[in-house]
């Protein structure tokens, strides 16, 4: 079957293209990572299992994609502005750690949660601090080129000399007194020519902890340095896909790409596209108001805002059913309601996999129709939700073949069921039964095995009462414990 033309829409444009790789059979795409400084929130979790949906849909129909998602350890500044103190840093002065410490800690909190929601790892994660070299060597080209100058050991690029060639503000659509307007006269601004420059590199103040040396004097990269030079080291000065949330259009991608053009004449993506942002009960995200949910109370329910916990698959499910380039409400609601549909998904499928070799060869229904409408609805710019709705309509064939088996038929069964499954697990990460019955499985033998020991050492101090308490309680909730001369184990009723 001929993959239809996939047509992404492409931000700078404001319009949608067909795409069309720089290279024959391969992709690259660079997606904006995490400021690892704290805990990822549900936000950050919709921008990239989104990419990572566009990620597994790319090699599902056979491109060899090489996915880059970068790690900023450095220069992202507290308010994203070019002046103050750095995230990273902060956070290290406020626990009394190393900046490292507080690095190492939060990336591998976001690993585990991306984990945790079957989010498949890029192909490259470089980190800010690893290119300081590049960052520098960025850095010198932009003054070479006429586009940044030096003030007392930081360097900016200068918008207004951009600006005789280029046009600063064409991906957000900003114009030149938009930016200005409700601007201030900050401590650290005054040495800009112009109110828009922005910081390509600052001077480390005494109470910096993160600095380098460079031809300026002991400083630190800009935060949209970084991204420019990871992006160009691995993928190329123009290359295919770029990615990141809503919010990051101005300043830091707008920023991205006046550095591109200012270095070396291109934008660097071909595409720039973004995901739009996640609320909660109708409501921005804030942690000030409470109106906030991290991805442990999403999965463990401990949240006023839940009635009960939701697995990975299912909020994968519910992030999927709306574009991802629309506002997602996450809501109680919301959530219970994606809940039933993804279990009804999971119940069809399972029943598919069980289903007996009865009835005719062929069915009346065209699996092969209905798989080219699925790859047709997913190449308008990757549009999981009608994806979904043709999951649903594979969910009706399946409930008339229990009843008529002549409506699949065996070869029609077994087609399905393959090209359900690419869908379902390939290409929208969600998790099959059976992985989901093997985490569960890890977190029970986990949780007896505390129980167990507690229960242990009641028997050794002779607490006889909390012993039995605990075999009742837990003989109640269907879980035997088996005492033996090796210890004790458990099983099911």
């Amino acid at each position: 079957m001929a993959t239809p033309e996939l047509r992404i829409y492409e931000s700078l444009s404001q319009s949608l293209k067909p795409f069309q790789p720089l290279v024959e059979g391969h992709v690259g795409m660079y997606v904006c990572g995490p400021t690892v400084y704290s805990d990822v929130h549900l936000g950050n979790v919709r921008t990239f299992l989104s990419f990572d949906m566009v990620f597994r849909y790319l090699s599902f129909i056979g491109y060899k994609v090489r996915y880059v998602r970068n790690i900023t350890d450095a220069g992202h500044l507290v308010d994203d502005v070019d002046h103050g103190e750095d995230k990273i840093a902060k956070k290290a002065r406020l626990e009394s750690l190393e900046p490292m410490e507080i690095v190492q800690r939060y990336t591998v909190g976001f690993h585990e949660v991306m984990k945790s929601f079957n989010a498949l790892p890029p192909s490259i994660e470089p980190t800010a601090t690893g290119h300081v070299i590049e960052q520098i060597a960025l850095t010198e080209q932009l003054i070479s080129n006429g586009f940044a100058y030096e003030v007392d050991g930081s360097v900016y690029f200068d918008v207004t000399a951009y600006e005789k060639i280029h046009n600063y503000g064409e991906l957000s659509g900003r114009k030149a007194e938009d930016m200005l307007e409700g601007s201030r006269n900050l401590a650290g601004q005054s040495d800009k020519r112009n109110p828009r420059d922005f910081a390509l590199w600052k001077r480390a103040g005494k109470e910096h902890i993160m600095r380098w040396q460079s031809p300026w004097g002991e400083g630190f990269p800009g935060w949209h340095l970084e991204c420019s030079v990871m992006s160009t080291k691995y993928l190329g000065e123009t290359f295919d896909i770029h990615g990141g949330g809503m919010d990051l259009k101005f300043p830091h991608h707008e920023c991205e790409i006046a550095q591109n053009k200012g270095s070396h004449g291109h934008a660097g993506a071909q595409f720039w596209m973004h995901a739009n942002m996640l609320t909660l009960n109708g409501q921005r995200m804030s942690k000030s108001t409470g109106n906030t949910l991290l991805p442990e109370e999403l999965l463990s329910g401990k949240s006023a805002h839940l009635t009960q916990p939701y697995s990975p698959s299912v909020t994968r499910f519910f992030i999927h059913q709306a574009h991802y380039r629309s506002v997602l409400d996450f809501s109680d609601e919301a959530l219970n309601a994606a809940k039933k549909g993804h279990d009804r998904l999971m119940a069809a499928f399972e029943s598919l996999s069980k289903r007996p070799t009865t009835g005719p060869k062929v069915g009346s229904f065209d699996t092969d129709a209905w798989s080219n409408k699925a790859h047709a609805v997913m190449a308008k710019d990757f549009n999981s939700p009608l994806l979904i709705a043709e999951l649903f309509e594979a969910v009706k064939a399946i409930a008339a073949d229990r009843k008529d088996p002549s409506v699949l038929g065996t070869d029609g069964a077994q087609s399905l069921m393959t090209q359900m499954s690419d869908w379902l697990f390939h290409v929208l990460g969600l998790m099959p039964p059976q992985q989901v019955n093997d985490r569960m499985k890890k977190a029970l033998d986990g949780s007896m095995k505390l129980v167990i020991s507690l229960r242990q050492t009641a028997r050794e101090t002779k607490d006889w009462a909390t012993s039995d308490a605990i075999r009742d309680q837990l003989d109640a909730a269907g879980i035997i414990i088996k005492d033996g001369s090796e210890g004790s184990s458990y099983e099911l009723k």
